[in-house]
């Protein structure tokens, strides 16, 4: 019986070492696991970070653009022709802003929405401003006309809007 009771001690010491072993074994998988899976989510996020961060500067770089585009004053040298009559060259104007604003309208993707609000704001109101400059008009009046007026609205006013959204811009890019 001896043998016996030796058996079921050794049994007994053998069942703990290896109930403890598991438990350990658990806790430092668990945690490695955890660990190396932090750090694969942390690659995949900097590696998406590198595809992206080009991606971003460009849709900076077209709202820059689509913001001089759609300024009357590079708009309207633009697309100033003289056979056309105010209201004709307000429709043309008009649709040239919602054409370009409708290009780039998926750039919004990869700015802040602070960016792209400003873009909006400055594509309506400079809709405003060509709509209530042609209002102003007599009717017959011309394309340059029409242009003369939009620019003395510009100059007339104390900050420059398409300047202030540039920077605006600009700011949130940097910032």
């Amino acid at each position: 019986m001896d043998v016996v009771s030796f058996s079921l001690e050794l049994f007994k010491y053998i069942l703990a070492g290896c109930v403890v072993a598991g438990v350990a074994n658990w806790m430092f998988w668990t945690k490695y696991n955890s660990h190396t899976f932090r750090l694969k989510i942390l690659e995949a996020r900097q590696s998406a970070a590198k595809e992206v961060r080009p991606l971003q500067l460009q849709a900076y770089e077209r709202l820059v653009l689509l913001i001089e585009r759609i300024n009357p004053a590079n708009a309207a040298l633009r697309l100033y022709s003289r056979d056309l009559d105010a209201k004709a060259f307000e429709s043309l104007l008009i649709d040239e802003i919602r054409a370009e604003y409708q290009h780039n309208i998926t750039q919004q993707l990869y700015v802040s929405d602070s960016a792209w609000s400003v873009t909006e704001q400055v594509k309506d109101n400079t809709i405003a401003l060509i709509r209530n400059a042609g209002a102003g008009l007599p009717v017959g009046a011309t394309a340059k006309e029409l242009s003369t007026v939009l620019l003395a609205h510009i100059a007339a006013l104390d900050d420059n809007p398409y300047d202030t959204a540039l920077k605006s811009i600009k700011n949130q890019l940097m910032g």
